[in-house]
């Protein structure tokens, strides 16, 4: 790992929770962090590892997962540019309760929770910002376990395209987010289920895959009463 100036200029401006604020305090906050790099492949950090920092993501991509006792692994979400893990750090001393591995060249910035609690006290507006994120965390692992609890694997995936196209701002135009291995880790099922779903929504006129990630909706109210 390595010090960059600019690198954490460029986190400490990209991420929500920080760039609101001024330029001088911004500049504060960029004193505080440190950077570090990831290959593609690498471990951030590991489940049972010491909870110490907030990690803001600058640049790559980073999976969060945790492991069942029986080994089997359970997708908890995707980080792009602008996210960050590691928040629980702030208010108490844990050990990580999952794994952080990077998925593509990954550049982040930490900054340790003694010094963050210290600019939560001076700054309480990143206070505020971390609370919402918080809401929209766990509002998404209720509304994910009620998915596992409730829904068909094949509900499960026209919702999510529903709200890929909600979130990337497009009428009929989507990406996936992540690999079909992640997305089945992700809504509890399998890749293979994944494919045939997929193809199965196809097949019925509601969507039209472009290509391996690439998908155009043609029906998304038919596809959401399936």
């Amino acid at each position: 790992m390595h010090a960059c100036h600019q690198h954490e200029k460029m986190c400490v401006s990209l991420v929500p929770i920080f760039n609101h604020l001024e330029t001088e305090q911004m500049a504060e906050i960029m004193k505080t962090a440190k950077s570090g790099t990831f290959k593609r492949g690498e471990i951030i950090y590991h489940a049972g590892d010491k909870s110490d920092s907030l990690y803001i993501l600058n640049k790559g991509k980073i999976r969060i997962y945790r492991l069942s006792e029986s080994g089997k692994e359970q997708l908890v979400r995707i980080l792009h540019p602008g996210d960050f893990t590691g928040e629980l750090a702030l208010f108490k001393e844990e050990t990580h309760e999952s794994y952080a591995e990077a998925i593509a060249m990954t550049q982040i910035c930490m900054i340790n929770r003694t010094d963050l609690q210290e600019l939560l006290l001076k700054y309480p507006s990143i206070s505020i910002k971390i609370l919402t994120e918080f809401s929209n965390r766990l509002e998404e692992a209720e509304r994910q376990t009620t998915r596992f609890a409730t829904e068909k694997a094949e509900t499960r995936i026209a919702v999510f395209l529903a709200e890929c196209l909600e979130d990337q701002g497009q009428f009929n135009m989507l990406e996936l987010p992540m690999s079909k291995k992640d997305l089945a880790s992700y809504l509890g099922t399998t890749p293979e289920t994944i494919s045939r779903k997929l193809a199965d929504l196809q097949h019925k006129g509601y969507i039209r895959q472009i290509s391996n990630k690439k998908i155009e909706v043609l029906d998304l109210d038919g596809m959401l009463l399936i």
